[in-house]
C-alpha cells in the first residue's frame, strides 16, 4: 500500500460520544423528566459512501496478559471482578516484569514502565469466547497424523540448522492472520482505511497489508496460495465480516494446513471500542469450529517495524548453531539438538 493510495483514503474518523446532563435543584426530578435528560445514544459515523466508518488505529494493548486458554482455575468464568480481579492483575504485572529482560535481550529491553501495554486491566480470562469454556477444540485425526508427519520429517534437525527451521516470523515474512491481531510483547496496532468497494488492514507487526474487496467477487482458484490466504469482504448489518480461504501450508496456524477457513468480524462498539472476533472454521483440523475475540482501543499511530534492516536475531540464531556444530565436530560428539533461540519477533 503506497503513500499515495494512503492520502487518496478516507482519513481516521473517531466519534466522541457526548452526555447531556441535567441541573435538577431540590428534589430529585420525576421519572418522566430524568429519561429526557439520558445519555444520548452514539451514533456511529458513516463513510461518503455510506459504509460504517471504522477507520483509524486500533490497539489490542489493553487485552496484553490474558491468556488465550482459559485456565483450568477459572473454568465457567469468563471475566472476573473485585478481589479476585486485582489478584490477578497483580500476577500478571509481575509475570510481565519477569518476562522483559528476555523480550529485550541483547538490545536491552528498559524499565518496564516503558511498556506500552504496561497498564492493561482486562478482566477476562481467555481470547477463546467458544466453546463457552474457552479452551481450542481438540485436534483431528487427520491433524494429529499431519503433526506426526512433520515431526517425523524433521527428524535429526536442529532448530537452527537453515533459515527454513525458524518461524515465519522469526524470517521477517509474517506473523501470520490471525496470530498478528493477538497482543504480544510490542507492535500491537493495526490500521484500518476505507475506499469505496475496499478495506485495507496494515499490521503494525512486519507491517503487512490485506486489501480486502466487498465486492462479492468469488475467492481465487484453489491453486492459488499465500500467507495471508485470500480475503473477500462484506457488511453484516454494522459489522464487517472478512472471509478468507486459500492460505498457503506454511501458515500453519495452530496445526491447520491449507484447509484453514478464517471468519472474521469488526464491529465498532462505541467511540472507543472496536470489537474482533474471528472463527476458525476447518474440519480438517479441530474438532469443532471455534472463535476467540478481542476488544481494540484507538492508538495515536503505527511505529516503523524494520524488521529485515537488521534481523540479527537470525543471523545469531545460525551463527551460534554453526558455533555448535564446529566445537561438537572438535570434541567428537554429535551437535547439540538444544533449541539456540534469538529474540522473537
Amino acid at each position: 500500500m503506497t503513500e499515495r493510495l494512503y492520502t487518496r483514503m478516507a482519513a481516521v474518523a473517531i466519534v466522541a460520544a457526548s452526555l447531556t446532563t441535567a441541573r435538577v435543584s431540590g428534589q430529585a426530578a420525576p421519572p418522566a423528566a430524568k429519561s429526557k435528560t439520558a445519555a444520548k445514544a452514539w451514533t456511529p459515523s458513516r463513510t461518503p459512501w455510506g459504509d460504517l466508518d471504522l477507520q483509524g488505529i486500533w490497539t489490542s494493548d489493553s487485552e496484553n496478559g490474558v491468556p488465550f486458554e482459559r485456565p483450568e482455575q477459572f473454568a465457567g468464568r469468563p471475566t472476573l471482578e473485585g478481589e479476585q480481579l486485582e489478584q490477578l492483575l497483580e500476577q500478571r504485572a509481575a509475570q510481565r516484569s519477569q518476562n522483559a529482560p528476555l523480550a529485550g535481550g541483547i538490545t536491552g529491553a528498559g524499565p518496564t514502565h516503558w511498556y506500552e501495554n504496561w497498564g492493561a486491566k482486562s478482566s477476562r480470562t481467555s481470547m477463546v469466547i467458544d466453546p463457552a469454556d474457552g479452551r481450542v477444540p481438540p485436534l483431528t485425526p487427520e491433524a494429529e497424523q499431519r503433526a506426526a508427519a512433520r515431526n517425523d520429517a524433521r527428524r535429526g534437525r536442529g532448530p537452527a540448522d537453515s533459515y527454513e527451521d525458524r518461524s515465519l516470523w522469526d524470517q521477517c515474512i509474517t506473523r501470520g492472520v490471525p496470530n498478528v491481531m493477538f497482543p504480544t510483547i510490542y507492535n500491537n496496532n493495526s490500521q484500518i482505511i476505507q475506499g469505496p468497494g475496499y478495506v485495507a488492514l496494515t499490521y503494525e507487526m512486519i507491517h503487512e497489508t490485506r486489501v480486502i474487496p466487498l465486492d462479492g467477487r468469488p475467492h481465487v482458484g484453489s491453486r492459488i496460495r499465500g500467507y495471508l490466504g485470500d480475503a473477500r469482504g462484506h457488511w453484516e448489518g454494522n459489522t464487517l465480516v472478512v472471509d478468507t480461504t486459500n492460505f498457503s501450508e506454511k501458515t500453519n496456524y495452530r496445526g491447520s494446513s491449507d484447509t484453514l477457513h478464517l471468519i472474521e468480524r469488526f464491529t465498532r462498539v462505541d467511540a472507543n471500542t472496536l470489537r474482533y472476533e474471528m472463527t476458525v472454521d476447518d474440519p480438517h483440523t479441530f474438532a469443532r469450529p471455534w472463535t476467540a475475540a478481542l476488544n481494540l482501543t484507538p492508538q495515536a499511530g503505527l511505529f516503523e517495524y524494520a524488521c529485515h534492516e537488521g534481523n540479527y536475531g537470525l543471523r545469531n540464531i545460525l551463527s551460534a548453531g554453526r558455533a555448535e556444530d564446529k566445537a561438537a565436530a572438535e570434541s567428537g560428539r554429535a551437535p547439540s539438538q538444544a533449541d539456540t533461540r534469538g529474540e522473537e519477533r
